[in-house]
């Protein structure tokens, strides 16, 4: 146990906890799964990229530069928007693939995150890392399956629907009008995951944040208000995040003369 009280672990316990997941590995071989191998391929990857982080998140916070938590902030925008891409079964051609997310991404959890640094926490200076680099990890983290569910849907529903937009545009309508039901499921399947979270929280699960405040001895009832802010955040950084990128890939999918350009997508 730390001066402070919280509980250490060990690389006992965390070997430990491993064996847990081998365990479960092995028991998907037997029953033919199909999961086993990817099951210790993420665990592999999740254990060395948590621990690199660590010790990137030592370096940062000792030295607390603005230029390094900016570079830091960048290269987990630019891997999330790879994770937005790879996630489409069908995505738009060319820079679109990988600009429509990462640029979404940007505008929402990048504004989001600077609001709440500069205007609710108020840390000394704003760009704290302690603060900022955790609070922009969950904004990006939670925007990107939102906007991965969005995109996906949108696309995948268009190239299914394409002859039923066809007919609409033949007939006279927009082409906003001719893809509008489309474009509102895509968003609502982008933020019911957020919302099913507020819903739950607090009865059927406690919060990654909470917990962990909780766990490093925070007054419960501080750890709840945290949690509501990052909820509140997140809820609002998926959603603005979703929008911006259903609105820009609709776009791409349609020309100056509202022809809808198959040949844009994958």
């Amino acid at each position: 146990m730390s001066p402070s009280g919280l509980i250490l672990l060990s690389p006992w316990d965390l070997s430990l906890a491993a064996g847990l997941m081998v365990l479960l590995a092995i028991l998907s071989w037997q029953l033919r799964l199909g999961i086993g191998r990817r099951m210790l391929i993420a665990g592999a990857r999740s254990t060395v990229q948590l621990l690199l982080l660590g010790l990137v998140l030592k370096t940062l916070f000792s030295a607390a530069h603005p230029g390094l938590v900016a570079l830091l902030a960048f290269v987990m925008l630019a891997v999330a928007g790879y994770e937005v891409m790879a996630r489409q079964k069908h995505r738009l051609r060319g820079v679109w693939g990988y600009g429509t997310g990462a640029l979404s991404m940007f505008l929402s959890s990048f504004s989001i995150a600077i609001l709440a640094l500069v205007v609710l926490l108020q840390p000394t200076p704003w760009y704290t890392p302690q603060y900022a680099i955790p609070l922009l990890g969950m904004l990006l983290g939670n925007t990107m399956n939102g906007i991965a569910v969005a995109l996906d849907n949108l696309t995948r529903q268009t190239l299914d629907k394409r002859h039923q937009i066809e007919a609409r545009l033949a007939l006279g309508q927009t082409a906003v009008q001719a893809i509008g039901d489309i474009q509102r499921d895509a968003l609502r399947a982008g933020l019911i995951p957020i919302v099913n979270s507020m819903s739950t929280a607090g009865i059927v699960s406690l919060p990654g944040m909470m917990t962990g405040q909780i766990l490093a001895g925070s007054p419960p009832m501080e750890a709840a208000k945290y949690q509501l802010l990052i909820l509140f955040l997140i809820a609002a950084g998926t959603g603005l995040g979703s929008m911006a990128a259903v609105l820009l890939a609709s776009r791409r999918m349609f020309d100056a003369r509202s022809r809808l350009r198959r040949d844009r997508l994958t």
